[in-house]
């Protein structure tokens, strides 16, 4: 993701879920165990939430399952009109560290902005996909961007995106956008696994087939971004975020997600 998003969220209703992210409820994971937050057969336990559509509402079969994956796929679209799409797992989480396999394939959307070719994403301690206005492209959250390579240039995975949000780097706060890990450049439709590991204190790390290629704190609310503001009034002015929802993106490219595994982790 490349841009900052700009309706404003309208419902504040079940944001985060916060008094529950200490421990699962319906993912029973005993600490230091995996757990895969995929059933293999269909999307039992996510819902998507569609730029232009209620939570719930999958157009265009956009998330579905084949082949034993999770499957982002455009096939119903004429053009992507920036339908930006999230798929929410329905438990939100605290402390973990999340592992996903994923690869793309085939030709962006017809209409997806070019900034999307080979671009996708995981959606950390987010808000939950009802308190989304209908018309907001990303979820305040903390995203570990995924790129894949075009053939030509250096393009990292692994990345970060902060749509709503701003983490601390190196004791200063950081409040670009993005910021690059320093992974190597996978190109083609190759396999990559992608670990992300969150503490409920704000620390996160990414990795990227097993190397540690980024590292931030303390994330927080950007309090002069529009859709973070009713999340920071449903917290009482509080920015730090302890915790939330994870979410698989479709942002105009088709994505195969192999796997997605989670284990908790002591406090």
């Amino acid at each position: 993701m490349s841009r900052r998003f700009l309706a404003a969220s309208l419902v504040v209703c079940c944001v985060m879920g916060l008094g529950s992210l200490s421990r699962p409820q319906s993912v029973q994971a005993e600490e230091g165990e995996w757990r895969s937050l995929f059933n293999g057969k269909d999307l039992t336990g996510w819902t998507p939430k569609i730029r232009g559509h209620k939570a719930g509402e999958n157009f265009g079969d956009t998330f579905r399952v084949a082949d034993g994956m999770i499957q982002v796929r455009y096939d119903a679209y004429d053009r992507f009109e920036d339908r930006f799409g999230h798929l929410f797992f329905e438990q939100p989480f605290r402390a973990y560290k999340l592992r996903v396999v994923y690869r793309f394939v085939g030709e962006q959307c017809p209409g997806a902005p070019g900034w999307a070719i080979r671009n996708s994403g995981i959606m950390a301690h987010g808000q939950s996909p009802e308190s989304m206005a209908v018309d907001q492209e990303f979820p305040v959250s903390i995203e570990v961007q995924m790129l894949g390579g075009d053939g030509e240039h250096t393009r990292h995975t692994g990345n970060l995106c902060t749509p709503g949000t701003h983490v601390v780097m190196r004791e200063l706060l950081h409040t670009p956008h993005c910021k690059d890990s320093t992974s190597q450049t996978y190109h083609g439709d190759q396999w990559v696994t992608i670990e992300l590991e969150a503490h409920g204190n704000g620390l996160m790390r990414h990795f990227v087939n097993g190397e540690p290629v980024l590292e931030y704190e303390k994330s927080q609310y950007d309090p002069d971004d529009a859709t973070a503001k009713p999340l920071i009034e449903a917290a009482g002015g509080n920015l730090a975020i302890s915790g939330g929802t994870i979410s698989l993106q479709s942002e105009g490219h088709p994505v195969d997600f192999k796997s997605v595994e989670i284990m908790v982790l002591e406090e």
